[in-house]
């Protein structure tokens, strides 16, 4: 064991130089754990796919405090794992507008999950909730993630499409 590792809680430099963490496109760091091997053929998936995908992908997520990842949206479901630090909140905006919440953490009395799942085509943003210094998370998405199926959000269009979460918008988009 290392010197961080026996003298208490390791800060987020540990872990994006324990676990390969590199910047992330829309915010914090990450890296990819684990692509399946296994395809799904286009021609057996939604239209939002724009071609073969595999069946599931995995990756460490890191955000620390004054870091958020930007809106965005996938084609695929996005399950949320919550390792180790401190809460992350994740913004998700359904279709129809409505915002859920989901706080990822340790502490289940304070309404805090180790889990949870953002809808394939939500947009969505996270932040390492008030008082966090960050948050170690991991996202599992089936079909698997690709580029491809990416959308980073546009400021005005998301708040012309959903003016009642402007200043949300505003806070977590580039």
């Amino acid at each position: 064991m290392t010197t961080k590792e026996l003298s208490g809680r390791p800060d987020a430099a540990y872990w994006i130089e324990k676990l390969s963490l590199t910047r992330h496109v829309e915010g914090g760091s990450f890296c990819e754990v684990y692509r399946s091997p296994g395809l799904l053929p286009a021609g057996a998936l939604p239209d939002s796919f724009k071609g073969d995908r595999a069946f599931s992908t995995s990756i460490y997520f890191l955000l620390e405090k004054e870091q958020f990842s930007a809106f965005h949206r996938i084609a695929s479901d996005e399950v949320w794992h919550f390792y180790f630090g401190d809460p992350l909140c994740v913004y998700e905006i359904e279709e129809k507008g409505t915002l859920k919440v989901h706080r990822l953490g340790p502490h289940a009395g304070q309404g805090e999950v180790f889990q949870a799942v953002v809808r394939a085509g939500n947009w969505f943003a996270s932040a390492p909730a008030e008082g966090s210094d960050y948050s170690l998370t991991g996202c599992t998405v089936a079909p698997g993630f690709d580029f491809a199926d990416f959308a980073l959000a546009d400021r005005q269009t998301l708040t012309e499409q959903y003016p009642q979460h402007a200043v949300l918008i505003e806070a977590f988009t580039r």
